[in-house]
Order: structure tokens, then C-alpha cells, then sequence
């Protein structure tokens, strides 16, 4: 019986291989004949084989219907276990693009830390991720700073409460932004993942929290004079027409510059009650021209989506001629910051950062990849 079973098991070992033979001379020249006697040499030729039936379906039809022949005995597994089948597969996983939930948030400190009902509206208001409170407070911590009493530190107290303005007037920006925005956000890889376009928040819940942002920074306006008021005020009808500058005209971040900049003239009114335009509107400007300069840069992250919903941005706009544009607004703020401290009558100290903040920004404008998204967002 052991005999008839080997015997067998020869013949069906035999059969196999001319199958895998049959195969094969589609594939490679035909062999000799003392490669076709020798059935070790089809198990060792056997991994190109295979790495051509994942791509000639016809021959990976004619594998699978001839090769069932040979699997009692344990070769098919043991062939698809150790041939390079899955070296293959795996090389091709490797080229494939990494697909790490692109769509969805990286976690942050919000998702380790807070409550799980707060996270959606943290999110919302941006609040782990505070470079844009920094850049709507910079501005206001300049004029606060060259409004002071010379040779006298500026009042900390009032860039305090600056900062805290900062932080609820960017958090109802983004919340405006997302109301308005959620339909494009959805067709766009970087926003679709947004409370608001991703359903998390109901556009209803996230009026109710534009409404709670705003009770807080109407709070903080009630702190300053009556001229700073209604200066401040003044500055909601900027950032409630924001979000539509993008559907209108290629040049949304100017418009954004005029909004983040507004600190520039608030801050000097809160400390001296009144506006020196000599030296606020330099600086005001020299604000607008650094903001064209960095999101413009931040534009191009979202330059093909944007092109495929329709949304305009001076990305687009500039295109391959780029760094020359952001060359020029990045010329322009740093002379329009060395002409707001001369009207200020500043020291050289002022001068000599000037010169360094300058060389920061020559870095980044000559260093960045337009065609980086990482690199885009990272300067």
C-alpha cells in the first residue's frame, strides 16, 4: 500500500510539473532536456512563475485549474509559503501610497485629555494647534509694545488680555469658516475630517458655540476704552466675510491679512486711546504683507483640491512664480516695519532684530518646496 501511495504520489509529482512546465513555456524559452527531467529546478524556477501569474491573468488561470494536481502533498502551500510571492506583495504594499488616515485628525492632546463631549468643539476652535493664535496675537503685541512710554516695559496686563482676545477671536474665526465652508471642506483631503463637514457637529451646535466664543471676546472688549471698542467691533464684519473672499477672488489672502492684522491698530488705540496712523498703518501693513508671504505658502498645500472644487487662493494664482511674489511681500514687510519704528522713534536694538527677523524670513521663502505639502505646512 506504502509502495502504490509513492508511486502515486510520483506520478501526481510528475504531472505537476508538466503542468508547471505547460505554464511556463509561455513565459521563458523552452528548457533542456535535462531541466525538464529535473523536477528541483521547476521548484527553484517556480517564484518567477509566479510573480508573472500576478500579472497575466490568463496564465494565472491556467496555474490555479493545473496545479490542484500537486496538493496533497503540501507543495502549493509550502511553493506560496516560501517563493517570493510574498516579497512581491509586499514590494507592491511598499509602493502603494501609505494611506495612515490621511482624512482623519492625528490625535492631540485634546483627544488624551479632555472630556469626550468638549473634544468636537476644541477641535473646532483649533485650539491644539496654536500657531494661528500666535499669528493673530503678534500683531497686537507689536502695537502694544511700540505704543508703551519710552524707556518703560509695555503694560503686560493689557497683553494678557490681548492674548486671551487672540485665542477666542481665532477659535470663532475657524468656527465661521467651518459653517460656511463645510460643504468645500468636504471635497478637500486636508478639511474633510472637520467637526462640522465630517457630521461630528450639527451646523446648529456650532452656532451655539460661535455664540458662546463671542459672549467670551465681547468680555474682553468690555476691558478696553470706548475708542477700542468700537475699533474692535469693527473688526467682525472682516472676519464674517472672510470665508466667501476665496469664491470671489484670487487674492483671499490679502484679505486674511487685513483680518489677522487688525491687532496692529487695536492694540496702540488700547493703550493710548486714539490711532497715530504714521505708525500703526506701516505696521498694519508690514502685518498684511508678512501674512501674504506665510499663507500663501499654506495655500499651496491645497492647490489641486482647490482646483477640482473651484476655490480661488493666490497660490493659483502666482503659480511657478511663486517665490517671486512672496520675495516681494516679504521685502515689503520688513521695510514697512523698519518705517513704523523710525516713525516711533525706536533705538537700534529695534533695527539690529529687524535684521534678523529679515534673514528668518529670506530662509523660508528660499528654503520651502511649493511642491511639499509637508514642507508647505512645516514653514
Amino acid at each position: 500500500m506504502a509502495m502504490y501511495r509513492l508511486s502515486h504520489g510520483r506520478r501526481l509529482l510528475c504531472c505537476g510539473h508538466s503542468y508547471l512546465s505547460i505554464a511556463l513555456s509561455g513565459i521563458n524559452p523552452p528548457p533542456t532536456s535535462n531541466q525538464s527531467n529535473n523536477f528541483l529546478h521547476s521548484l527553484l524556477d517556480a517564484p518567477n512563475f509566479f510573480e508573472f501569474t500576478l500579472r497575466n491573468s490568463s496564465s494565472r488561470h491556467q496555474f490555479y485549474n493545473s496545479f490542484h494536481l500537486i496538493r496533497p502533498f503540501g507543495v502549493y502551500q509550502t511553493l506560496f509559503g516560501n517563493s517570493h510571492i510574498s516579497t512581491l506583495a509586499s514590494k507592491e504594499n511598499e509602493q502603494k501610497p501609505k494611506n495612515n488616515g490621511s482624512s482623519k485628525p492625528d490625535q492631540s492632546w485634546i483627544d488624551v485629555y479632555l472630556p469626550q463631549k468638549a473634544r468636537p468643539y476644541a477641535h473646532l476652535a483649533r485650539i491644539d494647534k496654536p500657531i494661528g493664535t500666535w499669528l493673530l496675537a503678534w500683531p497686537c503685541m507689536w502695537s502694544i509694545t511700540m505704543a508703551a512710554v519710552p524707556a518703560t516695559l509695555p503694560d503686560f496686563k493689557m497683553m494678557a488680555l490681548f492674548g486671551s482676545g487672540a485665542l477666542l477671536l481665532r477659535g470663532a474665526g475657524c468656527t465661521i469658516n467651518d459653517l460656511l465652508d463645510q460643504d468645500i471642506d468636504r471635497k478637500v483631503e486636508r478639511t474633510r475630517s472637520r467637526p462640522v463637514a465630517s457630521g461630528i457637529l450639527t451646523p446648529f451646535q456650532g452656532l451655539c458655540f460661535l455664540a458662546f466664543q463671542l459672549s467670551l471676546g465681547l468680555g474682553v472688549l468690555l476691558q478696553l476704552n470706548n475708542f477700542s471698542r468700537v475699533l474692535g467691533a469693527s473688526s467682525l464684519l472682516l472676519v464674517f466675510s472672510y470665508p466667501f473672499m476665496k469664491r470671489l477672488t484670487f487674492w483671499p489672502q490679502a484679505y486674511l491679512g487685513l483680518t489677522f492684522n487688525w491687532g496692529a491698530l487695536l492694540g496702540w488705540a488700547a493703550v493710548r486711546g486714539s490711532l497715530d496712523p504714521a505708525i500703526v498703518l506701516p505696521l498694519y501693513a508690514s502685518g498684511v504683507f508678512w501674512t501674504l508671504v506665510y499663507d500663501t505658502i499654506y495655500a499651496h498645500q491645497d492647490k489641486e483640491d482647490d482646483v477640482r472644487v473651484g476655490v480661488k487662493s493666490t497660490a493659483l494664482r502666482f503659480g511657478d512664480s511663486t517665490k517671486e511674489w512672496i520675495t516681494g511681500f516679504g521685502i515689503a514687510c520688513i521695510g514697512s516695519l523698519a518705517f513704523s519704528g523710525f516713525n516711533a522713534n525706536l533705538g537700534w536694538p529695534y533695527y539690529a532684530f529687524l535684521i534678523g527677523a529679515s534673514g528668518q524670513l529670506g530662509w523660508q521663502i528660499l528654503t520651502v518646496d511649493l511642491s511639499s505639502r509637508a514642507d508647505c505646512n512645516r514653514k
